[in-house]
């Protein structure tokens, strides 16, 4: 950060002073630009790739069991999903958009029923929600007619949908599921275990998630390092999750990691939900005519953003989580980042008082330090 950032108010960088992580493999790019924006300092770590449609022989196969009789519902879940699908099967000389002309085609959101539309078909139904559980809900309640013995082919986005193909099934319809594009781990997985690392030692606010295997990737490379329940603790207790919705939140939540959603399942909705979400969590005090914020890596003295050293961003968050009582040189010792001693804390605080600009920090003879109420 410039600084020209530093001076910058934090209502036009709301995010500053803050790390958070972005685990998206695609539009990862554009994610980030988001949040730079806003102040963030982002750290790329894609927990996934996507295997390439015209290398899986996988997606060739479901196609062509498509193509075996009439199809009767489709559902794409995705815009980028069943775009591709559509121009993989025109590359390989398969007849799918006129073998599905004559069936009706549900979107699972607006980006699907684009999607739909672009590639020649029409859209019949979609959900409020942009959800697969109101599409489950609507295909049970008997709004397109009975299921049994029906074909319905799903258009799958890298997550298998097990809640909404068995439910379906179940109705005695045959199910064909269609893996347009599959998640495998990133070939150069070092980011991700250092992610693990950052996000375990606090070094990271805040994680974004834009997909389910995303979450689930992260996660499984934890149990790999032996950390997961590090990760977990981290994730539930000090670094907020945010995940672009319910579904990609769904292995986070079933490992005990609570969320935040946007209300909309959109990157723009994902990066203000962070802004609205982070800041929160860290109360902005008054100090006499001074007015604290303490963040990731910064504080904000009087709407003016100062960036911090571990050492001293240390010893003013434990100064600022008990405003007005006075801290020993011995309990400040533990917050310093790899130890140190009393000394190594009188050097941080006199860091601080000429970083902060402001006289917020007292001392007390021959008891320690505190926040100058």
């Amino acid at each position: 950060m410039t600084e020209l950032d530093q001076e910058k108010a934090p209502a036009e960088l709301p995010l500053a002073g803050y790390t958070v992580a972005v685990t998206a493999a695609r539009r990862k790019e554009e994610l980030g630009a988001l949040l730079d924006r806003r102040g963030a300092r982002v750290v790329y770590a894609p927990a996934i790739r996507i295997v390439p449609l015209s290398d899986d022989t996988e997606l060739v196969a479901a196609t062509r069991r498509v193509l075996e009789r009439p199809v009767d519902l489709v559902v794409a879940t995705t815009g980028v999903g069943f775009r591709g699908w559509m121009e993989a099967a025109d590359a390989w000389d398969l007849p799918l958009v006129e073998h599905l002309r004559g069936a009706r085609v549900l979107a699972r959101g607006p980006k699907a029923r684009g999607a739909i539309r672009g590639g020649g078909l029409v859209d019949a139904w979609s959900p409020e929600s942009e959800s697969s559980v109101e599409v489950l809900s609507h295909l049970l309640s008997g709004a397109e007619g009975p299921l049994e013995g029906r074909r319905i082919a799903i258009q799958l986005h890298g997550d298998p949908l097990p809640d909404l193909v068995a439910g379906l099934r179940a109705t005695g319809a045959e199910v064909l599921t269609v893996p347009v594009y599959r998640w495998v781990l990133p070939e150069d997985v070092a980011p991700v275990h250092r992610l693990v690392a950052a996000v375990v030692a606090g070094a990271v606010d805040a994680v974004t998630f834009t997909s389910a295997p995303a979450a689930a990737s992260l996660l499984a490379v934890a149990g790999e390092l032996g950390r997961a329940d590090e990760l977990v603790t981290a994730l539930r207790d000090r670094v907020l999750a945010v995940a672009v919705g319910a579904v990609t939140a769904g292995p986070l939540e079933a490992a005990g990691i609570p969320t935040r959603q946007p209300e909309r399942a959109r990157l723009g909705a994902l990066a203000r939900e962070v802004v609205a979400r982070l800041p929160e969590r860290d109360p902005v005090l008054a100090l006499g005519p001074h007015t604290l914020q303490v963040r990731g890596h910064a504080a904000v003295v009087d709407g003016r953003v100062v960036e911090l050293p571990p050492g001293p961003i240390g010893v003013l968050r434990a100064l600022a989580d008990r405003p007005g009582t006075v801290v020993s040189r011995a309990d400040l010792v533990q917050h310093l980042p790899g130890g140190g001693d009393e000394h190594a804390v009188e050097m941080a605080v006199a860091r601080l008082r000429a970083a902060l600009g402001a006289p917020l920090i007292g001392t007390v003879v021959k008891r320690g330090y505190r926040l100058a109420a």
